[in-house]
Protein backbone atom coordinates (compact mmCIF):
# COMPACT_ATOMS: atom_id res chain seq x y z
CA UNK A 1 0.00 0.00 0.00
CA UNK A 2 1.12 3.55 -0.69
CA UNK A 3 2.65 5.34 2.27
CA UNK A 4 0.39 8.40 2.00
CA UNK A 5 -2.69 6.16 2.33
CA UNK A 6 -1.22 4.32 5.30
CA UNK A 7 -0.41 7.53 7.16
CA UNK A 8 -3.70 9.33 6.47
CA UNK A 9 -5.11 10.97 9.66
CA UNK A 10 -2.40 9.32 11.79
CA UNK A 11 -0.78 12.54 12.99
CA UNK A 12 2.44 11.75 11.12
CA UNK A 13 4.27 14.43 9.15
CA UNK A 14 5.23 13.19 5.68
CA UNK A 15 7.01 15.02 2.90
CA UNK A 16 4.95 14.93 -0.28
CA UNK A 17 7.58 13.27 -2.47
CA UNK A 18 7.51 10.13 -0.29
CA UNK A 19 3.77 9.55 -0.52
CA UNK A 20 3.97 7.12 -3.44
CA UNK A 21 6.42 4.78 -1.67
CA UNK A 22 5.00 1.27 -1.37
CA UNK A 23 5.04 -0.42 2.06
CA UNK A 24 4.97 -4.22 2.26
CA UNK A 25 4.05 -4.71 5.93
CA UNK A 26 3.49 -2.91 9.24
CA UNK A 27 5.10 -3.91 12.53
CA UNK A 28 6.17 -2.61 15.93
CA UNK A 29 8.28 -5.68 16.73
CA UNK A 30 11.71 -5.50 15.11
CA UNK A 31 11.85 -9.30 14.97
CA UNK A 32 9.01 -9.25 12.43
CA UNK A 33 10.55 -6.66 10.11
CA UNK A 34 11.23 -7.65 6.53
CA UNK A 35 12.33 -5.73 3.45
CA UNK A 36 9.94 -2.88 2.72
CA UNK A 37 8.33 -2.81 6.17
CA UNK A 38 7.10 0.22 8.05
CA UNK A 39 8.38 0.03 11.65
CA UNK A 40 6.65 1.98 14.44
CA UNK A 41 8.86 2.65 17.48
CA UNK A 42 6.62 2.52 20.57
CA UNK A 43 7.70 3.21 24.13
CA UNK A 44 6.51 0.18 26.08
CA UNK A 45 6.71 -0.78 29.73
CA UNK A 46 9.29 -3.53 29.44
CA UNK A 47 11.20 -2.08 26.49
CA UNK A 48 11.35 0.95 24.18
CA UNK A 49 10.87 0.36 20.47
CA UNK A 50 13.18 3.30 19.76
CA UNK A 51 16.05 1.11 20.95
CA UNK A 52 15.41 -1.24 18.03
CA UNK A 53 15.29 1.28 15.20
CA UNK A 54 18.79 0.33 13.99
CA UNK A 55 17.84 -3.35 14.06
CA UNK A 56 14.70 -2.66 12.03
CA UNK A 57 16.65 -0.69 9.44
CA UNK A 58 19.24 -3.44 9.24
CA UNK A 59 16.48 -5.95 8.45
CA UNK A 60 15.12 -3.84 5.61
CA UNK A 61 12.60 -1.43 7.13
CA UNK A 62 11.90 1.32 4.62
CA UNK A 63 9.88 3.65 6.85
CA UNK A 64 10.50 4.45 10.52
CA UNK A 65 7.75 6.12 12.56
CA UNK A 66 8.98 7.51 15.88
CA UNK A 67 8.18 10.11 18.54
CA UNK A 68 11.53 10.56 20.32
CA UNK A 69 13.84 12.59 18.07
CA UNK A 70 16.91 12.15 20.25
CA UNK A 71 16.50 8.39 20.47
CA UNK A 72 16.05 8.22 16.70
CA UNK A 73 19.23 10.22 16.12
CA UNK A 74 21.22 8.01 18.50
CA UNK A 75 20.10 4.89 16.70
CA UNK A 76 20.76 6.18 13.19
CA UNK A 77 23.88 8.33 13.68
CA UNK A 78 26.26 5.75 12.20
CA UNK A 79 23.89 4.16 9.66
CA UNK A 80 23.54 4.61 5.93
CA UNK A 81 20.04 6.08 5.75
CA UNK A 82 19.73 6.18 1.99
CA UNK A 83 16.29 4.90 1.02
CA UNK A 84 14.96 5.07 4.60
CA UNK A 85 12.08 7.46 5.30
CA UNK A 86 11.87 9.00 8.78
CA UNK A 87 8.41 10.03 9.99
CA UNK A 88 7.95 11.76 13.34
CA UNK A 89 4.70 11.82 15.31
CA UNK A 90 3.57 13.10 18.71
CA UNK A 91 2.23 9.69 19.75
CA UNK A 92 3.53 6.45 18.27
CA UNK A 93 0.72 4.48 19.95
CA UNK A 94 -1.99 6.60 18.34
CA UNK A 95 -0.20 6.55 15.01
CA UNK A 96 0.15 2.77 15.17
CA UNK A 97 -3.60 2.29 15.65
CA UNK A 98 -4.54 4.55 12.73
CA UNK A 99 -1.82 3.10 10.51
CA UNK A 100 -3.02 -0.44 11.24
CA UNK A 101 -6.62 0.49 10.41
CA UNK A 102 -5.56 2.19 7.17
CA UNK A 103 -3.29 -0.68 6.14
CA UNK A 104 -6.19 -3.14 6.41
CA UNK A 105 -8.53 -0.69 4.64
CA UNK A 106 -10.50 0.26 7.76
CA UNK A 107 -12.43 -3.00 8.21
CA UNK A 108 -14.37 -1.74 11.25
CA UNK A 109 -16.31 0.55 8.88
CA UNK A 110 -17.54 -2.47 6.92
CA UNK A 111 -19.32 -4.39 9.69
CA UNK A 112 -21.26 -3.61 12.87
CA UNK A 113 -18.69 -3.44 15.66
CA UNK A 114 -19.93 -3.66 19.26
CA UNK A 115 -17.53 -3.12 22.18
CA UNK A 116 -18.09 -3.75 25.87
CA UNK A 117 -16.08 -2.33 28.73
CA UNK A 118 -16.41 -2.70 32.49
CA UNK A 119 -14.73 -4.65 35.26
CA UNK A 120 -16.84 -7.81 35.18
CA UNK A 121 -19.05 -9.49 32.61
CA UNK A 122 -17.19 -8.53 29.44
CA UNK A 123 -16.26 -12.04 28.33
CA UNK A 124 -19.66 -13.54 29.11
CA UNK A 125 -21.51 -10.75 27.32
CA UNK A 126 -19.51 -10.76 24.08
CA UNK A 127 -19.34 -14.56 23.97
CA UNK A 128 -23.09 -14.88 24.37
CA UNK A 129 -23.76 -12.08 21.89
CA UNK A 130 -21.63 -13.94 19.35
CA UNK A 131 -23.45 -17.20 20.02
CA UNK A 132 -26.90 -15.61 19.97
CA UNK A 133 -26.47 -13.60 16.77
CA UNK A 134 -24.93 -16.69 15.13
CA UNK A 135 -27.97 -18.73 16.19
CA UNK A 136 -30.20 -16.01 14.73
CA UNK A 137 -28.60 -16.58 11.34
CA UNK A 138 -25.91 -13.90 11.19
CA UNK A 139 -22.24 -14.42 10.42
CA UNK A 140 -20.29 -12.92 13.33
CA UNK A 141 -16.82 -12.31 14.69
CA UNK A 142 -15.64 -12.33 18.30
CA UNK A 143 -12.65 -10.68 20.00
CA UNK A 144 -12.48 -11.78 23.65
CA UNK A 145 -10.25 -12.76 26.55
CA UNK A 146 -10.81 -16.44 25.83
CA UNK A 147 -10.79 -16.66 22.05
CA UNK A 148 -11.05 -14.78 18.77
CA UNK A 149 -13.54 -16.03 16.18
CA UNK A 150 -13.91 -15.29 12.50
CA UNK A 151 -17.35 -16.78 11.92
CA UNK A 152 -17.13 -20.23 13.48
CA UNK A 153 -13.34 -20.51 13.21
CA UNK A 154 -11.65 -19.76 16.53
CA UNK A 155 -8.13 -19.18 17.82
CA UNK A 156 -6.88 -18.72 21.38
CA UNK A 157 -6.60 -15.09 22.52
CA UNK A 158 -3.55 -13.62 24.26
CA UNK A 159 -4.84 -10.31 25.68
CA UNK A 160 -8.29 -8.98 26.59
CA UNK A 161 -7.78 -6.27 23.97
CA UNK A 162 -5.21 -7.23 21.33
CA UNK A 163 -2.75 -4.86 19.66
CA UNK A 164 -4.07 -2.71 16.76
CA UNK A 165 -2.41 -4.83 14.07
CA UNK A 166 -4.00 -8.03 15.37
CA UNK A 167 -7.40 -6.38 15.82
CA UNK A 168 -7.49 -4.91 12.31
CA UNK A 169 -6.10 -8.06 10.73
CA UNK A 170 -8.86 -10.11 12.36
CA UNK A 171 -11.53 -7.56 11.44
CA UNK A 172 -10.30 -7.67 7.84
CA UNK A 173 -10.58 -11.46 7.89
CA UNK A 174 -14.13 -11.12 9.22
CA UNK A 175 -15.06 -8.74 6.41
CA UNK A 176 -13.57 -11.10 3.84
CA UNK A 177 -15.49 -14.02 5.39
CA UNK A 178 -18.75 -12.08 5.13
CA UNK A 179 -19.27 -11.34 8.82
CA UNK A 180 -21.95 -8.75 9.54
CA UNK A 181 -21.20 -8.23 13.25
CA UNK A 182 -18.20 -8.30 15.56
CA UNK A 183 -18.46 -8.34 19.35
CA UNK A 184 -15.34 -7.18 21.18
CA UNK A 185 -14.04 -6.82 24.73
CA UNK A 186 -12.51 -3.39 25.36
CA UNK A 187 -10.23 -3.20 28.41
CA UNK A 188 -9.26 -0.02 30.22
CA UNK A 189 -5.61 -0.74 29.42
CA UNK A 190 -6.50 -1.22 25.77
CA UNK A 191 -8.24 2.17 25.73
CA UNK A 192 -5.40 3.93 27.56
CA UNK A 193 -2.84 2.45 25.17
CA UNK A 194 -4.99 3.47 22.19
CA UNK A 195 -5.33 -0.06 20.86
CA UNK A 196 -8.90 0.73 19.74
CA UNK A 197 -8.15 4.15 18.23
CA UNK A 198 -9.29 4.32 14.63
CA UNK A 199 -12.02 1.71 15.07
CA UNK A 200 -15.63 2.63 14.27
CA UNK A 201 -17.97 1.25 16.93
CA UNK A 202 -21.70 1.07 16.33
CA UNK A 203 -22.38 0.41 20.03
CA UNK A 204 -20.50 0.54 23.30
CA UNK A 205 -21.72 -1.30 26.41
CA UNK A 206 -20.86 -0.44 30.02
CA UNK A 207 -21.36 -3.29 32.50
CA UNK A 208 -19.97 -2.10 35.85
CA UNK A 209 -16.91 -0.61 37.50
CA UNK A 210 -15.28 -2.11 40.58
CA UNK A 211 -11.82 -2.66 42.04
CA UNK A 212 -9.31 -4.02 39.48
CA UNK A 213 -6.13 -3.19 37.53
CA UNK A 214 -4.93 -0.65 40.10
CA UNK A 215 -1.45 -2.11 39.68
CA UNK A 216 -1.53 -0.46 36.25
CA UNK A 217 -3.81 2.57 36.72
CA UNK A 218 -2.64 3.34 40.29
CA UNK A 219 -5.92 5.08 41.25
CA UNK A 220 -9.60 4.26 40.81
CA UNK A 221 -10.13 7.72 39.30
CA UNK A 222 -7.64 6.95 36.53
CA UNK A 223 -9.23 3.53 35.98
CA UNK A 224 -12.62 5.25 35.60
CA UNK A 225 -11.17 7.88 33.25
CA UNK A 226 -9.86 5.22 30.88
CA UNK A 227 -13.20 3.41 30.82
CA UNK A 228 -15.04 6.68 30.20
CA UNK A 229 -12.67 7.59 27.36
CA UNK A 230 -14.15 4.75 25.33
CA UNK A 231 -17.58 6.41 25.45
CA UNK A 232 -16.13 9.90 24.93
CA UNK A 233 -14.84 8.77 21.55
CA UNK A 234 -17.97 7.00 20.27
CA UNK A 235 -19.38 8.67 17.12
CA UNK A 236 -22.74 10.43 17.06
CA UNK A 237 -24.41 7.60 15.12
CA UNK A 238 -23.41 5.00 17.74
CA UNK A 239 -25.24 3.78 20.85
CA UNK A 240 -23.92 4.02 24.41
CA UNK A 241 -25.63 1.19 26.32
CA UNK A 242 -25.15 1.59 30.06
CA UNK A 243 -26.04 -0.18 33.29
CA UNK A 244 -27.52 2.62 35.39
CA UNK A 245 -27.61 0.46 38.52
CA UNK A 246 -23.86 0.99 38.71
CA UNK A 247 -23.17 4.42 40.19
CA UNK A 248 -20.62 5.08 37.46
CA UNK A 249 -22.99 4.30 34.60
CA UNK A 250 -24.15 7.85 34.00
CA UNK A 251 -20.60 9.15 34.51
CA UNK A 252 -19.51 7.09 31.50
CA UNK A 253 -21.78 9.02 29.15
CA UNK A 254 -21.36 12.57 30.46
CA UNK A 255 -19.45 13.62 27.35
CA UNK A 256 -20.51 11.06 24.78
CA UNK A 257 -21.91 12.04 21.40
CA UNK A 258 -23.61 8.65 21.07
CA UNK A 259 -27.29 7.99 21.76
CA UNK A 260 -27.61 6.79 25.37
CA UNK A 261 -29.69 3.66 26.08
CA UNK A 262 -30.08 2.48 29.68
CA UNK A 263 -30.74 -0.90 31.29
CA UNK A 264 -31.48 -1.81 34.91
CA UNK A 265 -32.60 -4.50 37.33
CA UNK A 266 -33.56 -1.97 40.01
CA UNK A 267 -34.50 1.35 38.42
CA UNK A 268 -36.62 2.88 35.70
CA UNK A 269 -34.70 2.47 32.44
CA UNK A 270 -35.17 1.93 28.72
CA UNK A 271 -34.95 -1.82 29.29
CA UNK A 272 -35.52 -3.65 32.58
CA UNK A 273 -35.35 -7.15 34.00
CA UNK A 274 -35.94 -8.95 37.28
CA UNK A 275 -35.26 -12.46 38.55
CA UNK A 276 -38.48 -14.33 39.41
CA UNK A 277 -36.85 -17.57 40.60
CA UNK A 278 -33.56 -19.45 40.24
CA UNK A 279 -31.79 -22.73 41.00
CA UNK A 280 -28.53 -24.40 39.97
CA UNK A 281 -30.26 -25.31 36.71
CA UNK A 282 -31.07 -21.71 35.71
CA UNK A 283 -33.39 -18.80 36.38
CA UNK A 284 -36.75 -17.42 35.31
CA UNK A 285 -36.51 -13.80 34.18
CA UNK A 286 -39.01 -11.10 33.35
CA UNK A 287 -37.48 -8.84 30.71
CA UNK A 288 -39.43 -5.78 29.58
CA UNK A 289 -42.52 -7.51 31.00
CA UNK A 290 -42.00 -10.82 29.20
CA UNK A 291 -41.01 -14.04 31.03
CA UNK A 292 -38.20 -16.25 29.72
CA UNK A 293 -35.93 -19.01 31.02
CA UNK A 294 -32.12 -18.96 31.08
CA UNK A 295 -29.59 -21.70 31.86
CA UNK A 296 -27.36 -19.04 33.45
CA UNK A 297 -27.63 -18.24 37.15
CA UNK A 298 -26.97 -15.25 39.39
CA UNK A 299 -27.87 -11.59 39.48
CA UNK A 300 -24.65 -10.67 37.67
CA UNK A 301 -25.72 -12.93 34.80
CA UNK A 302 -29.16 -11.31 34.79
CA UNK A 303 -27.29 -8.05 34.14
CA UNK A 304 -25.24 -9.71 31.40
CA UNK A 305 -28.37 -11.10 29.74
CA UNK A 306 -30.14 -7.76 29.95
CA UNK A 307 -27.12 -6.09 28.31
CA UNK A 308 -27.29 -8.70 25.53
CA UNK A 309 -31.05 -8.19 25.09
CA UNK A 310 -30.72 -4.39 25.05
CA UNK A 311 -27.90 -4.52 22.51
CA UNK A 312 -29.82 -6.83 20.20
CA UNK A 313 -32.97 -4.69 20.32
CA UNK A 314 -30.99 -1.49 19.77
CA UNK A 315 -29.38 -3.06 16.71
CA UNK A 316 -32.80 -3.88 15.27
CA UNK A 317 -33.49 -7.45 16.41
CA UNK A 318 -37.04 -8.48 17.23
CA UNK A 319 -37.49 -8.51 21.07
CA UNK A 320 -39.46 -11.77 21.14
CA UNK A 321 -37.03 -13.53 18.81
CA UNK A 322 -34.16 -12.26 20.96
CA UNK A 323 -35.66 -13.71 24.16
CA UNK A 324 -36.22 -17.07 22.48
CA UNK A 325 -32.60 -17.12 21.27
CA UNK A 326 -31.35 -16.06 24.70
CA UNK A 327 -33.12 -18.99 26.35
CA UNK A 328 -30.86 -21.41 24.44
CA UNK A 329 -27.58 -19.83 25.56
CA UNK A 330 -25.16 -21.81 27.71
CA UNK A 331 -22.61 -20.19 30.08
CA UNK A 332 -19.31 -18.97 28.64
CA UNK A 333 -16.38 -21.31 29.44
CA UNK A 334 -15.28 -21.03 33.06
CA UNK A 335 -18.19 -18.85 34.09
CA UNK A 336 -20.25 -20.55 36.82
CA UNK A 337 -19.68 -23.99 35.29
CA UNK A 338 -21.22 -26.67 37.49
CA UNK A 339 -19.73 -30.15 38.00
CA UNK A 340 -21.90 -32.54 40.01
CA UNK A 341 -20.21 -35.30 41.98
CA UNK A 342 -20.73 -37.97 44.62
CA UNK A 343 -22.59 -37.06 47.83
CA UNK A 344 -24.54 -34.49 45.76
CA UNK A 345 -21.48 -32.20 45.80
CA UNK A 346 -21.51 -29.28 43.34
CA UNK A 347 -18.18 -27.82 42.22
CA UNK A 348 -18.59 -24.42 40.59
CA UNK A 349 -15.71 -23.21 38.40
CA UNK A 350 -15.65 -19.46 37.83
CA UNK A 351 -13.17 -16.86 36.60
CA UNK A 352 -13.99 -14.49 39.50
CA UNK A 353 -10.67 -12.78 40.26
CA UNK A 354 -11.77 -9.40 41.59
CA UNK A 355 -13.44 -8.57 44.93
CA UNK A 356 -16.74 -7.68 43.28
CA UNK A 357 -16.80 -10.80 41.09
CA UNK A 358 -15.97 -13.07 44.03
CA UNK A 359 -18.70 -11.49 46.14
CA UNK A 360 -21.25 -11.80 43.33
CA UNK A 361 -20.56 -15.48 42.79
CA UNK A 362 -20.54 -16.36 46.50
CA UNK A 363 -23.76 -14.40 46.98
CA UNK A 364 -25.40 -16.28 44.10
CA UNK A 365 -24.36 -19.67 45.46
CA UNK A 366 -25.57 -18.75 48.94
CA UNK A 367 -28.95 -17.57 47.61
CA UNK A 368 -29.50 -20.70 45.54
CA UNK A 369 -28.49 -23.16 48.27
CA UNK A 370 -28.68 -21.32 51.60
CA UNK A 371 -28.57 -24.50 53.69
CA UNK A 372 -25.62 -26.10 51.92
CA UNK A 373 -22.04 -25.91 53.17
CA UNK A 374 -20.15 -23.41 50.99
CA UNK A 375 -16.40 -23.91 50.50
CA UNK A 376 -14.39 -21.25 48.68
CA UNK A 377 -11.04 -22.07 47.04
CA UNK A 378 -9.20 -19.08 45.61
CA UNK A 379 -5.92 -17.22 45.24
CA UNK A 380 -4.72 -14.00 43.62
CA UNK A 381 -2.48 -13.54 40.61
CA UNK A 382 1.12 -12.51 41.11
CA UNK A 383 2.62 -9.35 39.59
CA UNK A 384 -0.87 -7.83 39.56
CA UNK A 385 -2.95 -5.50 41.73
CA UNK A 386 -1.94 -6.26 45.33
CA UNK A 387 -4.51 -4.00 46.98
CA UNK A 388 -7.40 -6.36 46.18
CA UNK A 389 -5.87 -9.32 48.03
CA UNK A 390 -6.94 -8.51 51.63
CA UNK A 391 -10.33 -7.36 50.31
CA UNK A 392 -10.91 -10.75 48.71
CA UNK A 393 -9.87 -12.42 51.97
CA UNK A 394 -12.45 -10.34 53.81
CA UNK A 395 -15.19 -11.25 51.32
CA UNK A 396 -14.42 -14.97 51.48
CA UNK A 397 -14.50 -14.84 55.28
CA UNK A 398 -17.88 -13.09 55.26
CA UNK A 399 -19.63 -15.36 52.77
CA UNK A 400 -18.07 -18.86 52.90
CA UNK A 401 -18.33 -21.55 55.58
CA UNK A 402 -14.85 -22.84 54.84
CA UNK A 403 -11.96 -21.27 52.92
CA UNK A 404 -8.90 -22.70 51.20
CA UNK A 405 -6.45 -20.02 50.11
CA UNK A 406 -4.06 -21.24 47.44
CA UNK A 407 -2.09 -20.24 44.36
CA UNK A 408 -3.42 -18.68 41.20
CA UNK A 409 -0.95 -17.58 38.52
CA UNK A 410 1.73 -16.56 41.02
CA UNK A 411 4.16 -15.57 38.26
CA UNK A 412 7.35 -14.14 39.77
CA UNK A 413 5.92 -13.58 43.25
CA UNK A 414 6.10 -16.18 46.00
CA UNK A 415 2.74 -17.85 46.53
CA UNK A 416 3.27 -17.72 50.30
CA UNK A 417 3.63 -13.93 50.15
CA UNK A 418 0.42 -13.56 48.14
CA UNK A 419 -1.48 -15.79 50.56
CA UNK A 420 -0.15 -13.76 53.48
CA UNK A 421 -1.60 -10.58 51.94
CA UNK A 422 -4.97 -12.31 51.45
CA UNK A 423 -4.83 -13.39 55.09
CA UNK A 424 -4.42 -9.75 56.19
CA UNK A 425 -8.08 -9.18 55.28
CA UNK A 426 -9.31 -11.81 57.72
CA UNK A 427 -9.93 -11.57 61.44
CA UNK A 428 -9.52 -14.43 63.93
CA UNK A 429 -12.78 -16.12 62.87
CA UNK A 430 -11.79 -16.04 59.21
CA UNK A 431 -8.37 -17.48 59.84
CA UNK A 432 -9.88 -20.21 62.01
CA UNK A 433 -12.01 -21.55 59.16
CA UNK A 434 -9.25 -21.24 56.55
CA UNK A 435 -6.56 -23.54 55.21
CA UNK A 436 -3.55 -22.19 53.36
CA UNK A 437 -2.29 -24.66 50.74
CA UNK A 438 0.20 -23.41 48.15
CA UNK A 439 -0.33 -26.26 45.67
CA UNK A 440 -3.64 -25.49 43.91
CA UNK A 441 -4.21 -29.07 42.80
CA UNK A 442 -3.82 -30.24 46.40
CA UNK A 443 -6.12 -27.44 47.54
CA UNK A 444 -8.85 -28.64 45.15
CA UNK A 445 -8.46 -32.26 46.22
CA UNK A 446 -8.62 -31.19 49.86
CA UNK A 447 -11.82 -29.23 49.28
CA UNK A 448 -13.51 -32.24 47.66
CA UNK A 449 -12.31 -34.54 50.44
CA UNK A 450 -13.59 -32.22 53.19
CA UNK A 451 -16.94 -31.49 51.54
CA UNK A 452 -19.96 -32.92 53.29
CA UNK A 453 -23.21 -34.21 51.80
CA UNK A 454 -24.69 -31.66 49.38
CA UNK A 455 -21.83 -29.17 49.77
CA UNK A 456 -21.05 -26.46 47.22
CA UNK A 457 -17.41 -25.80 46.34
CA UNK A 458 -16.39 -22.65 44.46
CA UNK A 459 -13.09 -22.74 42.56
CA UNK A 460 -12.52 -19.06 41.84
CA UNK A 461 -9.97 -17.26 39.72
CA UNK A 462 -8.96 -19.65 36.94
CA UNK A 463 -12.22 -20.20 35.08
CA UNK A 464 -11.56 -21.06 31.44
CA UNK A 465 -7.77 -21.20 31.85
CA UNK A 466 -6.16 -24.60 31.31
CA UNK A 467 -2.73 -23.53 32.51
CA UNK A 468 -0.94 -22.11 35.51
CA UNK A 469 1.97 -19.68 35.50
CA UNK A 470 4.50 -20.17 38.30
CA UNK A 471 7.64 -18.09 37.93
CA UNK A 472 7.98 -17.66 34.18
CA UNK A 473 6.88 -21.22 33.38
CA UNK A 474 3.43 -21.90 31.94
CA UNK A 475 2.26 -25.47 32.58
CA UNK A 476 -0.92 -27.43 31.86
CA UNK A 477 -3.49 -27.08 34.64
CA UNK A 478 -7.13 -27.99 34.00
CA UNK A 479 -9.41 -27.73 37.03
CA UNK A 480 -12.08 -29.88 35.40
CA UNK A 481 -9.63 -32.76 35.06
CA UNK A 482 -8.52 -32.39 38.69
CA UNK A 483 -12.11 -32.25 39.98
CA UNK A 484 -13.11 -35.32 37.95
CA UNK A 485 -10.18 -37.26 39.39
CA UNK A 486 -10.96 -36.03 42.92
CA UNK A 487 -14.57 -37.19 42.54
CA UNK A 488 -13.37 -40.69 41.65
CA UNK A 489 -11.43 -40.91 44.92
CA UNK A 490 -14.57 -40.34 47.05
CA UNK A 491 -17.06 -42.46 45.09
Amino acid sequence: MRLDRILKDSGCHLEGRHGAVEVSSICCDSRKVSYGSLFVAIKGFASDGHDYIATAIGKGARVIVFEDQQAYERQTASLDMEGVIAVQTESSRHAMAIIAANFYDNPSHKLTLVGITGTNGKTTTVTLLHRMFTAMGYSCGLLSTIANYVGTKGTEAVNTTSDPLTINSLLAQMVEAGCEYCFMEVSSIGVEQERVAGLKFKAGIFSNLTHDHLDYHKTFAEYLRCKKLFFDTLPADAYAIINIDDRNGLVMVQNTRAKVVTYSLRSIADHTCRIIEQSFEGMLLKTDGVESWSCLIGQHNAYNLLAIYTTAVVLGADPEETLVAMSTLRPAPGRLENMRGPKDISVIIDYAHTPDALENVLKTLREIAPDRELICVFGCGGDRDRTKRPEMGRIAQKMADRIIVTSDNSRTEKTADIMAEIKEGMDISGKAKSLFIEDREQAIRTAVMLAGQGATILLAGKGHETYQIIGTEKTHFDEKEIVAEAFRTIE
